[in-house]
């Protein structure tokens, strides 16, 4: 057995065992990775993103705008005319997000385009209209015994009532989720999942109008790791 005090990044590589008895000798290698929590995002895979009201009412909260985003760009909607605000970037590895985040360096006002107002009739009518997802669900591969969580966004009006299936079956208040709608940002949070937890989900919402649903594959592996205590 060899033991690695403190392992860092810089110990991953290839380990080799010689037994030498005599004239016969014999070797295996062995390939090992340490992995840890990123840092602040500068070259990730996978960026979280996050916004925040700055002017005129400064909230101090800050409300998902894409999970488990690859493209070192994206374009954030439903931002409120008159409104500043403020971004932070969280970068992600199979071990979770970082544990500080980047932050944009400057604000950003949306500023009210000045146009006069014209009142048309049945204009609340137009308002109306059946549910959209206007982000899908994403295929994903966890890792056992790691919350995961799976997200998506939504419009529509009225507010439409939201429905998580599992393998087209309802989740009902099994403690084990958590549901939340920031905004129309939908996640739905799996704490420690287990092999049991894999299938195919669906974000279901509904409204007077109709309605539309998005889905996705979660499969969920064993650790490496575990798969030697298992031994």
């Amino acid at each position: 057995m060899i033991f690695i005090r403190s392992a860092e990044r810089d110990h991953s590589g290839i380990y080799t065992l010689s037994v030498k008895i005599e004239n016969m000798e014999d070797k295996a290698d062995i390939r090992i990775l340490v992995v840890e929590k990123p840092g602040a995002p500068t070259a990730a895979d996978g960026y979280t993103i996050q916004k925040a009201e700055e002017l005129p009412k400064k909230t101090n909260e800050w409300f998902m705008v894409y999970e488990h985003n690859r493209r070192p760009h994206c374009t954030v909607s439903d931002l409120v005319m008159g409104n500043e605000y403020m971004f932070r970037v969280y970068s992600e590895n199979i071990c979770g997000l970082s544990e500080s985040a980047g932050f944009s360096k400057n604000t950003a006002v949306i500023a009210k385009t000045g146009l006069v107002h014209k009142q048309a009739a049945f204009k609340e009518q137009d308002l109306s209209h059946s549910p959209k997802f206007t982000q899908p669900l994403v295929d994903r591969t966890v890792i056992a015994g790691y919350t995961a969580a799976i997200s998506c966004s939504v419009r529509g009006f009225p507010k439409p009532k939201i429905v998580w299936l599992k393998n087209k079956m309802i989740i009902g208040d099994d403690p084990k989720y958590l549901m939340q709608n920031n905004q129309g940002v939908l996640t739905l949070n799996i704490r420690k999942p287990s092999l049991f937890d894999g299938g195919k989900y669906t974000c279901r919402a509904i409204n007077d109008l109709g309605e539309d649903e998005v889905e996705c594959k979660l499969e969920v592996r064993v650790h490496s790791a575990d798969k030697k205590e298992e031994k």
